[in-house]
């Protein structure tokens, strides 16, 4: 062959065409490779997956939502100690390369060929740059395509991005061991700080882990952490990055980190934040990103009342568990070495922090001795605790139970309750959620009866029909309604006699008595009059129940709904018969601070105004009207009446001067109790029941078993709340009706006079209490004129008789 006029060989010839071939092929191989590389766009708005963090109203932060454990931070936010540790350790010409540090790269590809004929893994020999696209898009495998790719997406990020952008993304997206992506979730992880707090020596601590978390964690490779630690202090100190004085101190600070990576130190709201997580992914603005799109969620928590919530529903449940007795050790081992082995598997509650595993060692007489599995703490069961096991299932040697320190030395012998419950706080006028406990404990059952127990509420739903009552005008607080015996027509032609608690009956009563006393026949005397769908529509309207049957049983409280339904509906009558919408979320903003949900919908321009010193900007309010507000002011105050002088007066001692209003509620066979109570500023529900709907035990009433709860709660609720009275709205009329003031609305008042006293009313009632003991004459009953005589109510159906 002639090339230039010149003869080839054919050996030349075939050597051209093989690097003619490579060439193009290399080519084809670098447009291909270039072409499957992400755009400059893609670049610009990449943002690494990042946990969703959660607050408290007060910037208390109460969880988290996350597939990984990142917590972003902008770069301007991080201190220069920090950005320079990583560069030292990593990329100390960082500023000055195009993203590929030839020489670098050149001193790996030198070392790989010894490494591939030894059979070694090849090094990378990457830049900062580059270690971003590997993250970006890339595989964890090192090959000469995926360098080059590497090489290649470098170049373009250095196109596309600032020099501080991609240092950034690099130190929020990089692993660094201890469930902790980026610098952010290291710093709180490790030494449970945020990065502005780090110490230089705890910034070139985390600075060495890049290389491989787990061969420099201090637990178990100590010495090696620090020696990696002082040898990128000691770059930073060549490169003048660090004064000599403060790069010999970080050297000489010791090493220690948390003994597990840590989450939100506030662990009283697991139950809210659960369901705060359900309702997040509801929304259509957030989500499946939920978990990933590094959001900012503000709830409605009150983190003071949270505690407090949380604290009197576990009191109140262990005094219910108390009352019904000690069941037993939960253990039994013999009393030899290695014994506590035999807790390792099993745990108290852990909002129970105090409480520990325990071996009864001697047992005799009145007097136990305990040994503890954590410490070999010796001492005696207090003698009350004994006396209390003894008459239960009693204690013996080698028995495991659960023990903490009294305060008198000894320990108090403690009991993990079967029984469970539910309370929630609201504010009436937003919906706001303060406070929500699902169960005695979260770490025991994650399944939140606060908004997933569907329980017949007993006499806590009687507000609504009396309500209704009043509403439909065929009812007044006037009114005179008949507390006797009735019979009516019950299923498969049996007859329903309902009942009173204790089968006391009053005879004619004014209207307010039948909720203050909850007086199961005088409410269902109303309900008949009324009709249950009117009834029905009223509990629909509120949120109560989606459907409920027109059954005359569901006017006691037969029909079932959860604590968070019931208490909202309360709100409801306290807000002046608005529609509240509880809610759990105040707003969500994504990364940059752009407002992705509120939840309240109002514009108010002139919020953000300065202070003038006139009124502040009228909002219109929010929610339908549900019924009169007056209609609701109405039963607001019999339900005070109900804690004056009704089944809650118990609670009235320990609020004295500040009004309060509430009802109880008990189930056929004490099924589950209730007692749902409120403020002018906040409404508390609460209920305690079985699981498996059991009975709680004779006289386990709403008085009984829920109200102490309300009242312990209550008591550090009302901290620093003014004492408000429940406020009239306008137009209201008022006239004394027995000893009680009531309220009506206009055209409704009674018009007494000395010739003709108001329809319905005995002349004396009108000005005098109506004294239980000794009622009126018997007036007739138009609902069932022939009340029959009887020296025992008749037995009503098992499932309706006892409701009240």
């Amino acid at each position: 062959m002639i090339l230039f006029g010149r003869p080839i060989a054919a050996t030349g010839v075939a050597t051209l065409g093989a690097v003619a071939v490579a060439a193009v092929s290399a080519c084809v191989y670098a447009a291909l490779l270039f072409h499957q590389l992400p755009s400059a766009a893609e670049l610009a708005d990449y943002h690494p997956p990042t946990a969703t963090r959660v607050y408290a109203w007060d910037g208390t932060l109460i969880g988290e939502f996350s597939k990984v454990r990142r917590i972003y931070v902008p770069y301007d936010q991080m201190p220069p100690r920090l950005v320079r540790a990583f560069l030292a350790a990593e990329d100390h010409n960082f500023f000055s390369h195009g993203g590929v540090d030839v020489g670098g790269v050149s001193r790996a590809m030198i070392k790989d060929v010894f490494n591939a004929l030894q059979g070694r893994r090849p090094e990378g020999g990457s830049t900062i740059t580059q270690q971003v696209a590997k993250n970006i898009s890339l595989s964890n495998r090192v090959s000469v395509g995926r360098k080059l790719k590497e090489v290649l997406l470098a170049t373009r990020l250095e196109e596309t991005l600032t020099k501080p952008q991609i240092l950034e993304l690099y130190l929020n997206e990089i692993w660094l061991g201890y469930r902790s992506y980026g610098v952010g979730a290291a710093a709180y992880n490790y030494f449970g700080k945020s990065l502005s707090d780090l110490t230089l020596a705890q910034c070139a601590y985390l600075a060495a882990l890049p290389k491989g978390p787990d061969n420099y964690q201090p637990v178990t490779h100590k010495a090696a952490a620090i020696r990696r630690r002082n040898m990128i202090l000691k770059d930073m100190l060549d490169l003048g990055w660090v004064s000599r004085a403060d790069a010999e101190a970080a050297m000489r600070e010791d090493l220690t980190v948390q003994n597990a990576p840590a989450r939100a130190k506030y662990h009283d709201a697991d139950y809210f934040v659960d369901e705060a997580r359900k309702q997040a992914l509801q929304l259509k603005s957030v989500g499946s990103e939920l978990t990933q799109g590094g959001y900012y969620v503000r709830t409605t928590l009150d983190p003071r009342l949270q505690t407090a919530a949380r604290i009197a529903l576990m009191d109140g449940l262990e005094t219910y568990d108390h009352r019904h007795g000690w069941r037993g050790a939960w253990g039994h081992v013999a009393n030899q070495p290695g014994w506590q082995s035999a807790t390792l598997e099993h745990a108290p509650p852990s909002e129970r922090k105090k409480w520990l595993a325990g071996l009864v060692i001697e047992s005799r007489g009145g007097h136990v001795r305990v040994q503890t599995a954590a410490d070999n703490m010796v001492g005696e069961i207090v003698p009350a605790d004994v006396a209390w096991a003894q008459a239960g299932k009693g204690l013996s040697d080698g028995d495991l139970v659960w023990v903490e320190p009294a305060d008198g030395g000894g320990f108090r012998l403690r009991q993990v309750p079967i029984v469970n419950g539910a309370l929630v706080a609201m504010e009436p006028s937003t919906g706001r959620v303060l406070a929500m406990v699902g169960g005695y404990s979260f770490s025991l059952s994650k399944f939140n009866r606060a908004t997933q127990a569907y329980r017949q509420p007993g006499s806590s739903f009687k507000p609504f029909v009396y309500a209704t009552a009043l509403e439909t005008g065929q009812f007044t607080p006037a009114s005179i309604v008949l507390d006797a015996p009735i019979t009516l027509p019950g299923f498969g032609g049996e007859s329903w006699s309902p009942e009173n608690y204790e089968h006391k009956f009053h005879g004619p009563l004014i209207f307010r008595r039948g909720l203050e006393l909850s007086l199961n026949t005088m409410t269902v005397r109303v309900a008949l009059q009324v009709g249950m769908r009117k009834i029905i529509g009223t509990a629909e309207r509120f949120g109560i129940v989606d459907h409920m049957a027109p059954e005359l049983s569901m006017a006691l409280g037969a029909g079932e709904t959860t604590p968070y339904r019931l208490t909202s509906a309360y709100a409801s009558l306290v807000n002046g018969g608005r529609k509240v919408t509880p809610h759990l979320i105040e707003l969500v903003e994504d990364r940059s601070g752009e407002m992705l949900y509120r939840a309240d919908p109002r514009d108010c321009p002139a919020c953000s105004a300065g202070f003038s010193g006139d009124d502040g900007p009228e909002l219109q309010p929010t929610g339908s009207q549900l019924i009169d507000p007056i209609t609701a002011y109405q039963i607001d105050t019999m339900l005070e009446g109900v804690v004056l002088r009704g089944t809650a007066a118990a609670a009235a001692a320990h609020f004295p001067g500040r009004p309060l209003g509430g009802k109880t509620g008990t189930t056929n066979d004490f099924r589950s109790a209730w007692f749902v109570g409120f403020s002018p500023q906040l409404v508390v529900g609460t209920f305690i029941g079985f699981d498996d709907n059991r009975s709680l035990g004779k006289g386990e009433t709403g008085a009984q078993a829920a109200l102490p709860i309300f009242i312990e709660f209550m008591q550090e609720a009302v901290k620093g709340l003014p004492s408000l009275d429940f406020k009239a709205p306008p137009d209201t009329k008022f006239a004394q009706i027995g000893p009680n003031r009531e309220a009506f609305r206009p055209g409704t008042e009674p018009r007494i006079t000395p010739a003709q006293p108001a329809e319905g009313i005995l002349p004396d009632q009108a000005i005098l209490p109506l004294p239980l003991g000794t009622p009126p004459p018997a007036l007739p009953d138009p609902l069932h004129p022939a009340v029959p005589k009887a020296d025992k109510p008749p037995k009503a159906p098992d499932d309706l008789r006892g409701l009240f």
